[in-house]
């Protein structure tokens, strides 16, 4: 079973400042030296400009939360956890999505705490809580809700 995350108005505000603010920075050489007639250094530029735009949107828009046999998988671009299902102890819902190990494009958030978490859990927010919350509850049936 598969979860996308949800995406609140605050989260793609904050993707438009970032997006805008790199493609700013960007361009200030530009603004600065002007247009040389050397056009290698501007295609570079402009080639990292989409890159880090790229794999900034790829990062926040494809984050998922699949439900496998063994292990719960989060992942959000190339950024994956396995958190095997024994592991789980506990889920809260959180507001607090700036700090700790998130992969979640919400505000609306779980806080899912596991016991070899480096961190000591990570925050999501998958669009149906109330069923993801459900299904976890079916594979961890020694799971706390707060």
């Amino acid at each position: 079973m598969i979860f996308r995350s949800k995406i609140d108005k605050f989260f793609i505000n904050l993707l438009l400042i970032i997006v805008l603010s790199i493609g700013g920075l960007a361009f200030l050489p530009f603004y600065f030296n002007g247009i040389k007639n050397d056009i290698t250094p501007n295609i570079i530029s402009m080639m990292v400009l989409f890159l880090t735009i790229g794999f900034i949107l790829w990062i926040s828009l494809s984050i998922k939360y699949v439900f496998n046999e063994d292990f719960l998988l989060v992942k959000g671009g190339p950024i994956k956890s396995r958190i095997r299902y024994e592991n789980i102890t506990n889920v809260s819902p959180t507001t607090d999505v700036f700090t700790g190990y998130r992969i979640l494009s919400s505000r609306d958030a779980l806080e899912i705490f596991y016991k070899n978490a480096l961190l000591g859990s990570v925050k999501i927010s998958p669009e149906n809580q109330k069923a993801f919350v459900d299904e976890l509850k079916r594979r961890c049936p020694n799971l706390h809700i707060k």
